[in-house]
């Protein structure tokens, strides 16, 4: 994965206050922690770091009064309404040095017609050097047949990476489309027209002998 570098500054007011002034300026609050050292508080530039930060487990450069902070993106805190970010934990890390990260999984192909592809497991825990973090893992289901189960284990990842999550986990399994039974409700549907036909046939009956006794 690709180095975003970036260039924040100390961040020396605090609260909710401040955290809006900060927004409102196009700046982004974070925080750099890690390796037994004191939590660094930053702001980040709003544009470069937002697209930064569109990929997950993101690696950032950041350059803070002269420094440089090479740093994992671990969580990012976003605003749903406003669809912004408004605060992000980077966690310091060192070129060669491994990491644990989620790692998501995506499908493509076809499988076999008339089937339903369900993604079992959305993401899998791996270890690799922070440097060469993968972005995601892609799974094809290409021609797979209705039954079919994929597994972790089934998964084709780097060389440098090593799989954490149980190998025996199921990934992927193929299955045949839900039937959705329609018999007893046309049957219901049946006797409910039948019940109205019946009060419909005594209503005109009625009507009827009502008339001749009128007469």
């Amino acid at each position: 994965m690709a180095t975003t570098n970036i260039t924040g500054e100390k961040r020396t007011e605090f609260g909710k206050g401040a955290s809006r002034a900060a927004r409102r300026a196009g700046k982004i609050p974070a925080v750099i922690y890690g390796h037994g050292a004191e939590p660094i508080h930053v702001l980040l530039p709003e544009h470069e770091t937002t697209l930064a930060v569109r990929h997950a487990n993101a690696l950032l450069d950041v350059k803070v009064d002269g420094e440089d902070h090479l740093a994992l993106v671990k969580d990012v805190q976003r605003d749903i309404m406003r669809q912004s970010v408004d605060h992000i934990d980077l966690l310091t890390v060192r070129r060669g040095e491994k990491v644990e990260v989620e790692i998501s999984v995506t499908v493509e192909g076809e499988a076999e017609p008339n089937s339903v592809v369900n993604l079992e497991t959305a993401t899998v825990l791996v270890e690799a050097e922070a440097t060469h973090v993968p972005e995601s893992f892609t799974f094809s289901v290409e021609g797979r047949e209705i039954g079919e189960h994929a597994y972790v284990s089934d998964l084709e990842v780097p060389k440098n990476v090593t799989v954490l999550t149980d190998p025996e986990t199921v990934l992927v399994t193929i299955s045949e489309p839900p039937v959705v039974d329609l018999g007893e409700e046309d049957e219901e549907t049946a006797e409910g027209e039948e019940g109205e036909e019946t009060a419909e046939g005594e209503e005109s009956e009625g009507e009827s002998e009502s008339s001749e006794d009128s007469e």
